[in-house]
């Protein structure tokens, strides 16, 4: 069964996580993507405290079904062997700062006047333009500056960054679409195209619908936690055994039915509280009755009451729950056997498509592991290659 993206070649020049992310995606669905790496390797093979064999298990997550080529890019020979292979490929995808590809001979204009069917994908920190586009950026000063950190907290906590990298992930999955759209656009045109997206645009956008209360009011929304500005409740409550519960109840219905469930007779009684716009005006007296309420039993308990009364509700759980559970172990959850690493697991492809899955057919390279392999393919011969030959070991 082919792939959806087989056939098309990408050629990747970025590093880190944002650009590796989206260049995952399209491999993920079959694309054969080459990771163009400097001698040293992507930064990530480095990142972090946590190591599987030679490299960062944040490298290890982020690079199936790659294979890795090692060009030195600050040379005239490593330039002039990236921009023959940029003649043979469909896509390419960097997210160097504004400037260094020109640096290193891979700019889109220099790119696209080789192959003016290439598709060239740029992320960057903060976009091409403007004064803000030279300045360094990782996405915990991404989310500053887009105000999603504004939003999440409390009064007590301040702002807080999300507990995952948030910016780093919403942009490959917007620019991968813009990518998808270009391929599409270029079977009707016979062109390629340039897609540019920063990170702080691609986090502002994932604001959405919180843009609209400011544009409505002109206030920037408070920090309430885990609470929401219009649904009373909606939040996490403690149990006797220190664990929590998210609660939500949106409609009048949903709030009877989890009122009844907890027992908080005297909630349901209250004529204050029996419609949303009440519950709104009193969220003190929903959340501190709620409160006494879930703190009389432990989460085992409140699991199976809410789990029968069918109330919109979740444990709040932690990683080994989340992956030892037998559905996530079935479908999310795939092994991978590494050359160095050895076996580990991944998170695998989400998508499911019926005729075409994505699927996982090879680990992450070892640095440079494909050089030979693949400059072969596009009819290069590396420098190793030929002193190899000159000295009659090849």
């Amino acid at each position: 069964m082919s792939s959806a993206l087989e056939g098309l070649k990408v050629l990747d020049f970025t590093q880190m996580m944002n650009g590796p992310f989206g260049t995952m995606l399209l491999a993920d669905f079959g694309a054969d993507v080459i990771k163009v790496e400097p001698p040293a390797g992507d930064t990530m093979r480095l990142t972090g405290e946590t190591f599987l064999g030679d490299d960062a298990v944040y490298f290890l997550t982020l690079n199936r079904n790659k294979r890795s080529v090692v060009l030195d890019l600050a040379t005239e020979e490593g330039q002039r062997m990236a921009q023959e292979m940029a003649k043979q490929v469909d896509i390419v995808v960097e997210n160097f700062r504004p400037g260094v590809a020109e640096k290193l001979g891979i700019s889109y204009e220099t790119l696209s006047s080789l192959n003016p069917r290439l598709i060239y994908c740029s992320t960057s920190a903060f976009g091409r333009t403007g004064p803000d586009s030279i300045r360094p950026g990782m996405d915990p000063v991404v989310q500053a500056m887009s105000g999603i950190m504004q939003l999440t907290g409390d009064d007590q906590t301040g702002p807080l960054k999300t507990g995952m990298p948030y910016a780093d992930l919403i942009t490959p999955l917007l620019s991968t679409i813009g990518v998808l759209a270009a391929i599409q656009a270029r079977n009707t045109t016979g062109r390629g195209q340039r897609i540019d997206l920063s990170m702080l645009d691609a986090t502002i956008f994932s604001m959405i619908p919180r843009d609209a209360y400011y544009f409505a009011t002109g206030e920037t929304p408070g920090r309430i936690g885990n609470a929401h500005w219009q649904i009373v409740p909606y939040n996490t409550y403690r149990t006797s055994d220190d664990r929590h519960v998210m609660v939500i109840a949106h409609t009048d219905k949903f709030w009877r039915v989890l009122a009844s469930a907890v027992d908080a007779h005297e909630l349901l009684a209250d004529e204050r509280l029996k419609t949303k716009d009440g519950r709104l005006a009193h969220r003190d007296i929903v959340d501190a009755g709620l409160s006494q309420a879930f703190a009389k039993q432990p989460l085992v308990y409140w699991n199976e009451k809410l789990l029968e009364a069918q109330a919109m509700f979740s444990p709040v759980l932690n990683f080994q729950e989340v992956f030892e559970d037998p559905r996530v172990q079935k479908d999310l959850v795939v092994e991978l056997d590494h050359p160095n690493a050895g076996k580990f697991k991944v998170v695998t492809n989400p998508i499911r498509l019926s005729d075409t899955p994505t699927s996982i057919s090879r680990p992450p390279p070892t640095l440079g592991q494909h050089t030979d392999e693949v400059l072969r393919e596009f009819g290069l011969v590396s420098q190793v290659s030929q002193d190899a030959a000159a000295l009659g070991t090849e």
